[in-house]
Order: C-alpha cells, then sequence, then structure tokens
C-alpha cells in the first residue's frame, strides 16, 4: 500500500483516501482529433522502470489534484 502525502491539505495517510488520475503530462486530445490521435491517447502508454509521473486526487480530503512522482521498482513516493 503506498502512503501519500497531499501537497495542498498536507495530510499524510493511505493511498485509498486518494484517486489514481493516471500518467501526468499527457497531451490529453478531445473532440476534432483523429482517430490514431485519440487512440495512442487511450491506450499507449510507457511502462519505465524507476520513476513515474502521476496525477493523483485526494478524494476523501481537499478534493483537489496534484502531481506526485513515484518509483515503479521500489513504489517510494
Amino acid at each position: 500500500m503506498l502512503t501519500l502525502t497531499c501537497p495542498n491539505c498536507g495530510i499524510t495517510t493511505e493511498e485509498t483516501e486518494f484517486h489514481a488520475g493516471g500518467e501526468a503530462h499527457l497531451k490529453r486530445f478531445g473532440p476534432g482529433s483523429s482517430d490514431t490521435e485519440f487512440e495512442q491517447y487511450l491506450f499507449m502508454r510507457d511502462n519505465p522502470k524507476g520513476v513515474h509521473f502521476e496525477r493523483w486526487r485526494h478524494v476523501y480530503g481537499c478534493g483537489k489534484w496534484f502531481h506526485a512522482a513515484r518509483d515503479t521498482m521500489t513504489l517510494e513516493v
């Protein structure tokens, strides 16, 4: 289980109080994009070893989104 600290409200708690929002820093494609662009956005993700940047939301706290760096080998946040 991951232990995260919300940078907005400062509470440190287990990951069950947060919601993972996926990879950070993705270019998001919306209406008007080609099928290929939208497919790349939905399905093609890197799976790096090491540090991975993610978006998280403090659902049962302040409700705000933030970015976190997580090591995929050690799960250190």
